[in-house]
This record gives structure tokens, sequence and C-alpha cells, in this order.
């Protein structure tokens, strides 16, 4: 099983995501955690400790100049398409709760569709682990899709859309439909998020009456004090991790 989360930037994507992964561990599921978000903290959210000291992939330099054999930043050289990769998910994941979390981080570039030694590096490795790897894979997304070619969209099992009540969350999931349907997604889903009243639910049923949602999650400030206290959410907020357990009849 390989999941994307996707989602504008603040509406609780990465939380969901880590509510997610706990809740097929506690399944008994072998889950792989991709964060593959330029502003990654998927670790964190998962209680890996000192996840701030974490590398991303993006910015190992020599890794990246070894597999591709090109020099990062340097312009119009020739360059491996194809790297070597499928050592890396062992080599460098770590381990949280019996969880293993990979930082992909991101090619910060200017201008759009960046060819260049790390965005291969990164768009191959992400392509191996879905297309390769055998056990449940969640990958946390950009609201971009940027990982995703046409290939590994394709053999994604569904992609989970987080929305907030609000119209340039709304928006954002209506760009992320249409990005999913140029690309070959099967299966979309959506997920509402910080829900306070039966007027946000509504709010985001009727501006989006066509869309499946799987399920709805409350806003709390019990996540707000697992923050705080640098624990994972799910440690908290129990009530949401057990919406969440009620969701995974959806993924089959």
């Amino acid at each position: 099983m390989k999941i994307a989360v996707s989602g504008k930037g603040g509406v609780g994507k990465t939380t969901f995501a880590a509510f997610l992964i706990k809740a097929l561990a506690l399944e008994g599921k072998k889950v792989l955690a991709i964060d593959a978000d330029p502003d990654a903290n998927l670790a964190q959210a998962l209680g890996v400790l000192e996840s701030d000291k974490i590398v991303p992939i993006s910015q190992m330099k020599e890794l990246i100049e070894e597999r591709t054999e090109a020099k990062v930043g340097s312009m119009g050289s020739f360059f491996k398409l194809n790297p070597k990769v499928d050592d890396l998910p062992e080599k460098l994941s770590v381990e949280a709760n019996g969880v293993k979390v990979m930082v992909m981080g991101g090619v910060k570039k200017g201008g759009a569709g960046c060819i260049c030694p790390e965005s291969v590096l990164l768009k191959t490795l992400i392509s191996h682990i879905v297309l390769a790897r055998d056990e449940v894979v969640i990958l946390d997304m950009e609201a971009g899709l940027e990982h995703l070619g046409r290939a590994t969209a394709m053999s994604v099992d569904q992609l989970i859309v987080v929305v907030e009540p609000g119209r340039r969350s709304v928006e954002t999931a209506f760009q992320i439909r249409r990005l999913a349907g140029d690309i070959g997604v099967k299966k979309l889903n959506f997920v509402g998020n910080k829900i306070r009243t039966a007027k946000d639910e509504a709010f985001l049923r009727e501006q989006m009456p066509d869309f499946p949602f799987m399920g709805f999650l409350p806003y709390t400030t019990d996540i707000i004090e697992a923050d705080l206290d640098g624990l994972p959410p799910f440690e908290k907020d129990l009530k949401t991790l057990e919406v969440v357990k009620g969701m995974l009849k959806n993924l089959s």
C-alpha cells in the first residue's frame, strides 16, 4: 500500500500523516514514512529524537555527486538519469516507535521543473520506494506534488488531501485534484481538518460537493500542547487517533 498525503501549507497535513502512520503501525503494519515536503517536520511529528539534526537527502552533496556522477550546482553538465538508489532506504532511514522515516528535503531553485542532479536523485528514489518496496509507504508531500512523476503517481494506491475550512484551502484542494488527474493518480480522498463546529463541516461539504471525504477531524488544543511539549500529536490527542483508525477501512 502506497499513500501520498498532500494539502495547502498549514492545514495540518503533516499532523494527519503522523496520525495515519501511527494508526497503521498499531495495526501491525510495517511502515516507511517519507517526508517529501521541503519544510520537513514529519520526523519530529513521529517522535524521532533530535530530528532537527537529520540532514535531508537533497542536501547530501557527496551522495548526490557519487550517485549521479555530476557536480552539484554545475550548469549544463551530464549526469546519470537513473542513479542507484535501492540501498538508500536502509542506509538513510531513522527509526521511531517501530516506524522507519526518511527525510527527502527539497530542491530550492529559481524557476520551475529543475532538471538537476538533486531532483533526479530524489525522484528516482521516490519512484523506487513506490514501485519496488513491499511495506506500507506514507509520503508527506508538498501541495504541488513535485516529487511525483507520472509513472510514480499511477502506482500510488491513494492520494489523501487534507483541507481546512477556508477558501484558500479549498482552492488548493481543487488545484491538487486537477494535478492528480493530469498525472494519473487513480484514487483521491479528502480529509477535513480543524473542524470547530458543524458549520465548518457544512462549509467544506457545500464548497466541495463532489469530493469524497474520508472523514473530519476536530480542532483540538491537545495537538498544540503536544507540540509545546515536544511530543508526537498522537501521544496527547487519543480521540483524533481513534477517528483516524476508523478511516483505515477507506484505504483498501
